[in-house]
């Protein structure tokens, strides 16, 4: 039996109960990086085989379907947050099913989730975009297909990016716009602000359950302004929608779609 078992994103005390009792009870657990995970079963004084599995390794995937082919309860898991999800995982359960072996999967931490409910938004639906692509191009151009529909975009971001991200909102989309951010900052901010629109709305989550954690919510060009002159670290999930009033306004004049 394959096993998803989602681990905390910050705080290990996010750990599940079920959870661990699925890692004290397999046989052996598969990890994106063994040394994180050793730090998270260590915790709680579980001793299991680990290894690591590397999804762009044949090998890998090979050797984990012969453990799971053999009768095994193997428990997969990613460095935070739940497997499958912009992370690892997905060849393995693929081929899992395909081989008619159980598969297992537990609810649990995710950033994409908290980011969502910590927003304050109104969020009955929206679209989740991964990591962005590097190029500014193709970032303008994965962002406006669910801005300019009225949709929420939701993505990880990297501190160095993050800027630009916002500036490319804030000019090329909509000054209104609005974020709700962490990941690649000042790059995203700054993408956001200049080349969609400086008054769309983001929402910015950094470091979620750490001891560091920060929220930073409200329109992009006034986002760009307060982290231009800061140095940023950490794990960002972003949150974007266009300016209400703005959406409305187009909507008006038969230009947008309201939400």
């Amino acid at each position: 039996m394959l096993i998803i078992i989602p681990t905390p994103i910050g705080n290990l005390e996010d750990i599940t109960i079920r959870a661990l009792k699925f890692l004290r009870n397999c046989d052996l657990i598969l990890a994106e990086d063994t040394r994180r995970t050793l730090k998270l079963i260590s915790r709680y004084s579980i001793k299991k085989p680990l290894f690591r599995y590397n999804e762009h390794s044949e090998k890998s995937v090979a050797e984990a379907m012969r453990l799971l082919l053999a009768g095994k309860n193997v428990a997969l898991v990613s460095d935070s947050g739940t497997p499958c999800i912009s992370d690892p995982g997905w060849k393995l359960v693929n081929l899992t099913r395909q081989n008619k072996i159980k598969v297992e999967v537990l609810p649990g931490p995710s950033a994409l989730t908290a980011v969502v409910s910590g927003s304050g938004w109104p969020v009955n639906s929206f679209v989740f975009l991964g990591f962005l692509p590097r190029s500014r191009g193709k970032i303008l151009k994965a962002l406006k297909s669910v801005l300019e529909t009225g949709r929420i975009a939701v993505l990880y971001e990297s501190p160095y990016r993050l800027k630009n991200l916002v500036e490319i909102v804030s000019k090329e989309i909509s000054p209104a716009a609005e974020l709700a951010i962490p990941y690649r900052l000042k790059n995203l901010v700054e993408i956001v602000s200049k080349e969609i629109s400086p008054a769309a709305e983001l929402a910015i989550a950094r470091e979620i359950s750490k001891v560091f954690e920060e929220w930073i919510i409200g329109r992009a060009e006034d986002i760009l302004k307060d982290i231009s002159g800061r140095n940023i670290k950490g794990e960002i999930a972003v949150l974007i929608r266009m300016n209400r009033k703005t959406v409305n306004n187009e909507s008006d004049e038969g230009k947008g779609s309201q939400f």
